[in-house]
């Protein structure tokens, strides 16, 4: 009998580890926006393109406080975007895609690492951006949304 039992919870063990990796491999294989999908004049005249866009608003609650401006522009390389900006201090790289449904995922995203003391904001912008899902685009204000729907941050068109 309780040879029985373990072959059963063995076996419904292994259904388990087998279901886990199924569900984990999925997630990480969840699709991007894919810029090959979206036709090149999609993305050239998005209005998130060639914009320079200022961090006002960490969350819905937490304004920016740094002397100098975090910001971020997407600009138009071949058939992907280059993200160029800076969180205050260290300045920012990566690729972009936008997709349908105002979808936006910021990948490859790096930054210099200098120390900057009285910028304890600054960290925390390559993570917002890293994180975002999906915009909202009202005029000259952009929100950046994450996966769950919540505000990430907001930002004010410049120039």
């Amino acid at each position: 009998m309780k040879e029985q039992l373990m072959r059963h919870v063995s076996r419904r063990g292994r259904h388990w580890l087998a279901v886990s990796s199924m569900v984990i491999m999925a997630g990480c294989g969840a699709s991007r926006p894919a810029m090959e999908d979206a036709p090149a004049s999609y993305v050239a005249d998005s209005p998130l393109v060639g914009a320079r866009w200022e961090l006002t608003l960490f969350g819905t609650d937490e304004w920016w406080q740094g002397e100098r401006k975090a910001y971020f522009t997407l600009l138009p390389k071949g058939k992907i975007l280059q993200l160029v900006g800076s969180d205050g201090c260290n300045t920012l790289q990566g690729e972009a895609t936008l997709g349908d449904g105002r979808r936006l995922a910021v990948s490859d995203l790096a930054t210099t690492r200098m120390a900057c003391p009285g910028l304890p904001q600054s960290p925390k912008v390559a993570e917002l951006l890293s994180q975002a899902y999906r915009y909202l685009l009202d005029h000259d204000r952009l929100v950046l949304m994450g996966r769950d729907g919540h505000v990430l941050g907001g930002f004010k068109r410049q120039g």
